[in-house]
């Protein structure tokens, strides 16, 4: 007799709010929301000079940023994430690049991801996973790939599985013995590919998060709420790839992801 696992009521919802927050990432409408404008209309008020500042010095931020992020945190499993502590940090950092317009914007950044990374790692933490591992870490680098789109995506990796897929394959290229080294001190060409693919879709995000920092009439207080959306947004993001990952250790990969799959059929028809 052959005995077919199914997920549990709980699961399956816990599995529906995974779906929404991966499959449409709000950050853009949060944003547009917020500023009584599409944000589209607050990237122009971005300076060219923006982007190229933001390509130079994102992989950078990245890697530093992992580095500040998981060695203080408690390596232990299951503890309650403190969301609203992240939050409050975030806030107090924005309010300081609200203050003083672009160049404090961009040099808030480093900061400003450091406090999103670590609560994307306090949220893992919280769904059962051990910041010790490497692969854990990579999992909340994930995160900020998984939160943005870019406009070199094509319909294939536009989704959750898409994208992963497509940060396993680089991952997959780097030797276990350079992962065992670290992730920190970057050797190998498909570990520098990889963080260049997650700063690209990170990136974008960033710029919605820019711009709406831009609007002429909005201060420090603009950007402690735009701080508030941007690691909210990576909150939500981060709170499904790990409920995802949860669901996969308990069932196994192949049945969450045909479990997935029926809510995307749901959807196109």
């Amino acid at each position: 007799m052959t005995i077919t696992l199914q997920l549990t009521p709980e699961d399956v919802k816990a599995l529906s709010v995974a779906y929404k927050h991966l499959e449409h990432p709000s950050m853009a409408v949060r944003l547009t929301h917020f500023v009584g404008m599409p944000i589209e209309r607050s990237l122009k008020l971005l300076p060219k000079t923006w982007h190229a500042n933001l390509r130079q010095g994102m992989n950078r931020t990245l890697l530093t940023a992992l580095e500040s992020v998981i060695s203080p945190l408690d390596s232990h499993s299951g503890i309650a994430a403190q969301e609203g502590y992240h939050k409050l940090l975030a806030a107090t950092s924005g309010a300081v690049g609200g203050f003083f317009g672009l160049p404090a914007v961009i040099a808030e950044l480093p900061m400003s991801t450091i406090i999103t990374l670590r609560a994307i790692a306090d949220i893992a933490r919280s769904e059962g996973e051990n910041l010790g591992d490497l692969h854990t870490r990579l999992a909340c680098l994930e995160v900020l790939a998984l939160g943005g789109r870019t406009e070199e995506d094509d319909a294939a990796e536009t989704g959750y599985y898409g994208i992963r897929i497509a940060l396993a394959l680089h991952l997959s290229k780097v030797p276990e013995k350079a992962l065992e080294k670290g992730i920190l001190q970057p050797s190998h060409p498909a570990l520098v590919v990889l963080i260049a693919a997650i700063a690209a879709r990170f990136g974008v995000v960033v710029t919605e998060k820019a711009a709406a920092q831009m609007v002429p009439i909005l201060g420090a207080l603009s950007g402690a709420m735009v701080n508030i959306i941007f690691i909210q947004h990576f909150q939500d993001v981060a709170r499904a790839h790990f409920t995802m990952r949860r669901l996969e250790r308990k069932y196994g990969p192949d049945l969450v992801r045909r479990e997935y799959d029926i809510f995307s059929r749901a959807e196109r028809k």
